[in-house]
């Protein structure tokens, strides 16, 4: 059967008889990888082997939300953990924090190529603004969209130095957003001109990146109704007309509260709107179903955009010392509060 243009969570550390038969069946693009699939580094293999032995693919893409701070999938005892976004904008030395960023990707890269992960939704090129809900806050690099930029490209160029593919997220701006989406639906009531200034900049300065992820977020000012996943103006004239965006978009989680709808409306309305690829999260089989039944072939420009994607890392990670390079990074972050 063609690959599917979906990405799929599972439930468990392994995959049961029935998520085997559906994965060979809905063969999604890619896996999506949360605390509760990781228990420790062979089960985790195990499970990422499975995967790709099910559907036939071996350089199918494995996901996993590897941010630092409070989004880290992998952690301590079997992995380190790793400082949020923010901690970097204590340094204070542009040429430092740049390097520090770039090292701690390049880290957390070789974590998980060791482990056969080739995605890591990361950076997030999101700048908050005053009064805005906190589930962006330190996950961000700074304030300040020029500097978000230049941290997410250290952030991107770390990753892909490894191995692993960056996805930025969330475009074209989670920002200013004053509700949480994986919770409520939040609408954005700046101009045109402001989000142009600061929200989608960042996204502008990186879209030679060959990944991102959208923001279920209403932009008033662009579509009143739909929020950006779900918008073919947002699309049309913002993420591949002012951005410039042409690289692989995925939706973000489709299991989010922000959208309502069944899933299937959903995945199709997704498709329409411009999404190259559904995400759906939580392993949850009636949804699973209910989301491949709206499936996509992956074909065409999203078919392109894939395999171009995957290029990218389809070379030998630069050499590398993981030891020598946690001690430069503690360095890089001593002292900062």
């Amino acid at each position: 059967m063609a690959v599917q243009a979906l990405i799929f969570g599972c439930a468990g550390t392994a995959l049961g008889a029935e998520e085997r038969a559906f994965l060979a069946e809905a063969q999604p693009w890619g896996l999506i990888l949360f605390k509760r699939n990781i228990a420790d580094r062979a089960t985790l293999q195990r499970l990422i082997g499975d995967f790709r032995e099910i559907t036939g693919r071996g350089d199918a893409p494995v996901l996993i939300d590897q941010e630092g701070g409070r989004v880290q999938r992998l952690g301590p005892p079997f992995w380190p953990s790793y400082p949020p976004a923010s901690r970097f904008a204590g340094i204070n030395d542009p040429f430092l924090r740049r390097e520090a960023i770039r090292l701690g990707a390049r880290l957390i890269a070789h974590d998980l190529a060791s482990l056969g992960i080739t995605v890591d939704c990361l950076p997030v090129l999101d700048v908050p603004a005053a009064g805005a809900d906190a589930v962006i806050g330190d996950r961000a690099y700074g304030f300040d969209a020029a500097a978000v930029a230049v941290s997410g490209r250290a952030a991107a160029e770390g990753l892909i130095a490894g191995g692993v593919l960056p996805v930025i997220k969330h475009i074209p701006g989670h920002g200013r957003a004053t509700a949480d989406s994986h919770l409520a639906l939040p609408r954005i009531e700046a101009t045109h001109q402001a989000l142009s200034a600061q929200d989608f900049a960042p996204f502008r300065m990186l879209t030679d990146m060959p990944l991102a992820m959208t923001a279920h977020v209403v932009l008033t000012a662009i579509d009143a109704q739909r929020p950006a996943t779900l918008s073919k103006r947002v699309f049309k004239e913002i993420i591949r007309g002012e951005i410039g965006y042409d690289g692989l978009v995925m939706s973000d989680d489709l299991s989010m509260r922000a959208l309502s709808g069944s899933f299937a409306e959903r995945t199709r309305q997704a498709y329409a709107a411009g999404c190259d690829i559904a995400l759906h999260c939580n392993g949850e089989p009636r949804e699973m179903q209910a989301v491949a039944s709206a499936a996509k072939t992956l074909s065409g420009k999203a078919r392109r955009r894939a395999e171009a994607a995957l290029a990218r890392i389809a070379h030998l990670p630069e050499p590398f010392d993981p030891v020598d390079g946690r001690s430069r990074l503690d360095a890089l972050l001593a002292g900062i509060a």
